[in-house]
């Protein structure tokens, strides 16, 4: 599980300012785009016997998908069972969209791919074709995206207004009073119950186990015998998930951003302080290498920002917008969003001297609010109740609120500035009222062909720990490793990192396990 601070810290491929979440390439890293050199092998893989079916799912796994135009791209309906367990009852269906291989004669085959979140469009992101994979992918593959259900354009969760939403990601992500604690408490209850009430039986049935066989069933459906996977970030927990229940169909797999699936939740929530507050102090380095107004050393830098956080949550600030006050809880997201990409730490430097020096939160209730998907207009998707639902459907522990304190000394230990909102996040799914229909298992994926699992040195949603457990965790698990800052690998401007990968899918050359870029 990805955890869920205070109320929000998502994994998922975050980048375009501008929009408010978009999929394109934002290259850190310096090197040369990566050239469509690697081409298909003139001897392709033996075809794969045709993968058993349940004679109850045959009619899912055998449907046609009607496909039709959608812009430049093509857009199809995917029909699955609502509960696996009771296929011939209620359906509900699967936004997916296709972008055609640039050379169909040479076509590999379809890449099915998927952004991370929970939460995160695979529509959007697979719209991007070959500005966010690359010329190389998009020559040889068709790009397949979709939403998993309960998101977007697929049949999709609601569980709040706009305003009751507002208040839910305004909300103190570090209370200091019993009152505060039990507010926050009262508020992850009711989104928890209006996800019930708006959503029906939906609520009980977005876990990432139903997310992987929605995903074999879509194999089925492209007239796949094996799956080609490019998930990043939580996109790498539904295709390890899918390996573990589908190891056979696994054909080729890319899990960039890597989340460890067998580690207890509580020390991937202190692994994930640590992951921020390392992305925070990369960051801090750099503002003050620059000449920095936050001090002259990191040790004042950290505790001036930890001072603003606590000046924030006593006092909002005020923004452009009259009812939308800066709280400390909309502060940090507006924090950690530059630290997903490097590109955008200027944006983060002049957002902290307007708050701090000007008392204007203005520029960071824009990073927050793209952080979170909100437009002037609302919510542009439903990405908060879908992290909150497939989190804590996925949840086997959680801490009880009453207990969090005592659990605060280690995670001041690895995150100075965040210590308090990330232990808090041990207790998130302790309030929130909905029993899934199925739990993620242990993974190992035995009998999959070579998975690569790809991790970044200083990734702060995904820590680098976890791709290093990860490719350990999987029996067939190969290592790809990328020195740098931001969140995930692929497309950063790493022609190292993006050759291997292309190479791996493209033409089947699996990298040495812990190759460095």
């Amino acid at each position: 599980m990805l955890t869920v601070v205070g109320a929000l810290v998502a994994a998922f491929v975050v980048v375009g300012i501008a929009g408010f979440v978009t999929y394109r390439v934002v290259s850190d890293d310096g090197d040369a785009a990566s050239s469509p050199s690697v081409t298909p092998p003139s001897d392709p893989d033996s075809e794969a016997p045709e993968p058993e079916v349940p004679a109850e799912l045959r009619s899912f796994y055998d449907q046609e998908l009607d496909w039709s135009d959608c812009g430049e791209n093509q857009c199809a309906r995917l029909t699955v069972p609502l509960d696996y367990a009771e296929p011939d009852g209620e359906t509900i269906e699967i936004a997916v969209l296709r972008v055609r291989a640039g050379d169909p004669d040479e076509r590999v085959g379809q890449l099915v791919v998927n952004p991370g979140g929970p939460g995160g469009s695979g529509v959007d992101y697979a719209a991007g074709g070959e500005a966010v994979f690359g010329a190389t992918l998009a020559r040889f593959y068709d790009i397949v995206g979709f939403d998993p259900r309960g998101v977007g354009q697929s049949t999709a969760l609601e569980c709040a207004t706009t305003a009751q939403t507002d208040e839910f990601l305004a909300s103190d992500p570090d209370p200091d009073t019993d009152a505060e604690v039990q507010r926050n408490d009262r508020l992850t209850r009711a989104y928890g119950e209006g996800c019930l009430e708006r959503s029906g039986d939906l609520a009980r049935h977005v876990s990432t186990v139903e997310v992987a066989k929605d995903v074999d069933v879509l194999r089925g459906a492209l007239g796949e015998r094996q799956l080609d996977w490019f998930g990043a970030s939580y996109g790498t927990t539904i295709g390890a998930t899918y390996a573990e229940l589908f190891p056979a169909q696994v054909r080729r797999m890319v899990l960039d951003g890597a989340v460890a699936q067998n580690l207890p939740e509580d020390q991937m929530d202190v692994d994930q302080a640590r992951g921020f507050q390392t992305a925070l102090d990369a960051y801090l380095r750099d503002c003050l290498d620059q000449g920095c107004f936050l001090g002259d050393d990191l040790g004042e830098a950290q505790r001036r920002l930890s001072a603003f956080l606590a000046d924030v949550d006593a006092e909002p600030l005020p923004t452009g917008t009259a009812d939308r006050p800066l709280t400390e809880g909309l502060a940090v997201y507006g924090i950690f969003l530059p630290l997903y990409v490097q590109s955008y730490w200027p944006l983060l430097t002049e957002a902290l001297r307007r708050a701090i020096q000007d008392g204007d939160g203005t520029q960071l209730l824009t990073l927050a609010d793209q952080y979170t998907q909100r437009t002037p207009e609302g919510y542009q998707g439903n990405q908060t109740e879908a992290l909150y639902a497939v989190n804590c459907a996925d949840s086997s522990e959680s801490v009880p609120l009453a207990e969090v304190p005592d659990r605060f000394g280690e995670f001041e230990a690895v995150a100075p500035v965040f210590a308090r909102i990330f232990a808090y996040g041990l207790a998130t799914c302790d309030s929130w009222p909905i029993e899934p229909a199925e739990k993620r298992p242990e993974v190992d994926g035995k009998g999959a062909a070579p998975i690569l699992v790809v991790g970044t040195t200083r990734d702060p949603a995904t820590p680098y720990r976890w791709a290093e457990e990860l490719s350990q965790e999987l029996d067939s698990g190969v290592l790809l490793i990328r020195d740098g800052d931001g969140h995930t690998a692929f497309q950063q401007g790493n022609a190292c990192i993006d050759e291997a990968i292309e190479a791996y899918l493209v033409a089947g050359t699996v990298p040495r396990d812990g190759t460095s870029c």
